[in-house]
Formats: C-alpha cells, sequence, structure tokens
C-alpha cells in the first residue's frame, strides 16, 4: 500500500515491553517448544467484535493515518459499506520485529480517547477495526524467535490499548513465512477469535512456495481474507498459464483462481483494487470491473475472456486503498462495491 512519503510528528508513545514480561515468557514457551502455566499468561480480554463477526462477504477499507493529498477523514467518517477497517499503518521499533502506533494529528483527532471512542462506535455498528503493520515503506523484520515473540507481543499490546480486532500483514519488503506464522499464532492463541487479514502484492501470490502464499497456507484455521493488492503490478500467470495484463476483468479473475485454486478457502479470497485513480501508481479499475469480478469468481457470470473452471460462491469479498481515496472521489468504489458484495 501506499503511505505518506514522511511523518511530521514525532513519536509521543511506545510500547513499553517491560509491562508484557509474563507475555514475553509465554510467547518464549511458546517459540521454543515449551509450555506455559496459566498464572504466566495475561488475562486479556478478547477482541471487541472478531473474526467470528466479520460477514460471510465482507469490503475492506485502508483508513489513512496520515494526510497525503487523500480526504483526510476520522474513523467516524468512514462508511457503513466498509465491514473491516485496516488502520493504517503501526510501525517498526527500534526492536527488531516490535511495531508501535502513534496517531497523528493530520488526522483530525484532538486525543487517543476520541479514536478509540470512534473504534467503539465501529463495533457497536458491528464492524471490525484492525491495525495493519507494513504498507509501501514500512520494514518490519521478522526473523528469528525474538523478533517473532517481538510482534506478538507489541501487536497483543496495541490491541488491548485500541481495542483493534486484530492485525493486517502489508509487508512489501520481505515476510519469513516460517517466523511471521509464529508470530500470528501467537496472536492468535493468546487473543482467540482474532482478525487476521494479509495484502501480499501479486508476485506473492504467484505459486504456493512463495513465502506470503506460505504463511496464508499455515495459518488457514484462523486466516479471515487475503485481500491481494491487484495494482502496481506488472503482467502476471494466471492460473491457466497465460499472462494478463493489470487494469482489465481478467486480471483480477485468473490471478484470483491461483489462491482459489492452491489452498485457500474462498472466503479467504478478497480482490484488492485502488479507490481512484490518484490512490495507486497503475492498475486502476472502475468499480464496476471489481463487481464484474466478483460475479465471474461467484457465479460464472460477467467474465471477460478467462472463465473459471468452476465458480467460488462462497467469495469473501473486496477491499481498497484507501477509504480516504474512496471519500475524495465521492465513495464511488464503496457505494458500487459495497451493496454488491453484500448482495453475493
Amino acid at each position: 500500500m501506499a503511505r505518506a512519503s514522511s511523518r511530521t510528528h514525532t513519536r509521543t508513545r511506545s510500547v513499553g515491553l517491560a509491562a508484557f514480561t509474563a507475555a514475553a515468557l509465554t510467547i518464549s514457551g511458546l517459540l521454543t517448544g515449551g509450555t506455559a502455566s496459566a498464572a504466566e499468561i495475561p488475562a486479556s480480554a478478547g477482541p471487541a467484535v472478531g473474526a467470528s463477526a466479520v460477514p460471510a462477504h465482507a469490503v475492506t477499507g485502508y483508513w489513512q493515518n496520515f494526510d497525503n493529498g487523500a480526504t483526510t477523514q476520522k474513523l467516524s467518517d468512514v462508511p457503513a459499506d466498509y465491514d473491516i477497517i485496516a488502520v493504517a499503518f503501526a510501525d517498526a521499533t527500534g526492536t527488531p520485529g516490535q511495531v508501535d502506533f502513534t496517531l497523528d494529528p493530520a488526522t483530525g483527532y484532538g486525543s487517543e480517547d476520541e479514536f478509540k471512542a470512534d473504534i467503539e462506535a465501529k463495533h457497536a455498528a458491528g464492524k471490525s477495526v484492525i491495525v495493519s503493520v507494513g504498507g509501501e515503506k514500512g520494514n518490519v523484520s521478522v526473523a528469528d524467535d525474538a523478533s517473532a515473540g517481538a510482534f506478538a507481543d507489541s501487536v497483543v499490546a496495541l490491541m488491548d490499548e485500541y481495542g483493534f480486532d486484530g492485525v493486517d500483514i502489508d509487508l512489501e519488503n520481505g515476510l519469513n513465512s516460517t517466523y511471521m506464522t509464529k508470530a500470528l499464532d501467537s496472536v492468535h492463541s493468546r487473543k482467540g477469535d482474532v482478525v487476521v487479514t494479509m495484502a501480499p502484492q501479486t508476485i506473492d501470490m504467484q505459486s504456493t512456495s512463495n513465502e506470503y502464499f506460505k504463511t496464508a497456507l499455515a495459518i488457514k484455521d484462523y486466516l479471515t481474507v487475503v485481500n491481494m493488492q491487484y495494482y502496481n503490478s506488472g503482467s502476471m500467470n494466471g492460473c491457466d498459464g497465460k499472462v494478463y495484463s493489470q487494469g482489465s476483468v481478467d486480471f483480477l479473475t485468473a490471478l484470483a483462481c491461483i489462491q482459489l485454486e492452491g489452498g485457500l478457502d474462498p472466503s479467504q479470497v478478497g480482490i484488492g483494487t485502488p479507490a481512484s485513480s490518484r490512490a495507486a501508481g497503475s492498475g486502476y479499475v472502475e468499480p464496476g470491473v471489481v463487481t464484474a469480478a466478483l460475479d465471474c469468481l461467484a457465479k460464472g457470470s460477467g467474465c471477460g475472456s478467462f472463465k473459471p473452471s468452476r465458480t467460488y460462491p462462497g467469495l469473501r469479498g473486496a477491499m481498497t486503498w484507501s477509504t480516504n481515496w474512496d471519500a475524495a472521489n465521492g465513495n464511488s468504489w464503496s457505494g458500487t462495491v459495497g451493496p454488491h458484495v453484500d448482495g453475493l
């Protein structure tokens, strides 16, 4: 995902891992194959909404915690068409694997309490709010047991502090499936019904041997959805072995087919596209192309030259970058794609 080229604010807080000594002991035991007693496991509340509350067909939108020229908005401004709101982004700290979140004043919030109140309001409306890790310039390294533990500890801490329902993995600078799986397993074991989403680039999901795809399959038991980014991409192979160029319904359907036939459940596959032509460097398609692709995959209608050999009525839905760019474009994306996803 694209993010602001720079931040103008300074950090005012950081995750204090010392406060999570018991959690660190627990994750250490999990990662090294040991066991932990019930007394060592921190008593933390479960997600406010949870993965089980995500609709069978859902729309995901990224909310920008920065101003890059799109419409600045509060969470309360995000349309009800969005079922999962991914707050972008949590950033790396000086500790490998650890992430932290700082509310940007550019969003218009006067305090963190106001932000947390808006998360609670979204929960009351049945929406999930998760924290996204990474983005175009976000470099978070989870490459060993220590960094996997630090990642899990810090994500759990952010969930506890803000009421986030889970985490989105949007790492565009490399991912280690072994240790990211360990980290996410820990978050899931400690938080229960947690929403876990992923936003790989197209190249990351071309083969089940790719690290992103391997991670998705490894956490399949609790993975909510993979919303691949069908943009800022060159031409890619479809599941039929043919090469497709971005910006067409065939690009969306033939590439989604790789995930659908590669081991993911249809409920774990979503189509990610930009909300406007300004939201990405390339790959924008009109919302009607997105709905046509959804119909092609779920119903076998609206296809281009590629038509899947079977349909996937359980397809989860769609994602966009971002709710802010959607607002700048009159909420055309959510206003068109949202009701269509609901109608699947």
